[in-house]
């Protein structure tokens, strides 16, 4: 019996470059988003670990667009917060975090996500 795969080969060389991409978010994290690779299922992305529970946000992803479109909100979010830790800020929703935050920080993310697309495409 042949097992059935939920993520073609190509796809699944797509999502490795794009979980290699934001290595930097993992890190950011402190861990507490992981990435790995699940074979013929896909990617799994989990978050939120706590010790009873162990983490309690679980995805699966089976297309590249779709995991990095994720783990690029992940990214950005994880800057608003920080840059809104310990203001009136961090009562906002992202969005409006967004639209208060100097041109220097859009610009900083804007070409951050120039950076994550560009590592995505380019490694091997």
């Amino acid at each position: 019996m042949k097992s059935q795969r939920y993520i073609s080969q190509i796809e699944s060389y797509r999502c490795r470059k794009v979980a290699k991409a934001f290595e930097e978010l993992y890190d950011m994290e402190g861990e507490s988003i992981v990435v790995r690779d699940a074979g013929r299922y896909g990617f799994i992305k989990a978050q939120y670990y706590n010790e009873v529970e162990g983490f309690t946000d679980i995805y699966t992803f089976t297309n590249s667009k779709d995991l990095f479109i994720d783990l690029w909100h992940d990214w950005v979010y994880h800057i608003l917060l920080e840059e809104a830790k310990g203001t009136p800020l961090e009562e906002l929703e992202y969005k409006d975090i967004y639209k208060c935050m100097p041109e220097q920080t859009k610009r900083m993310i804007s070409r951050k996500k120039k950076e994550f697309l560009r590592k995505a495409r380019s490694i091997h």
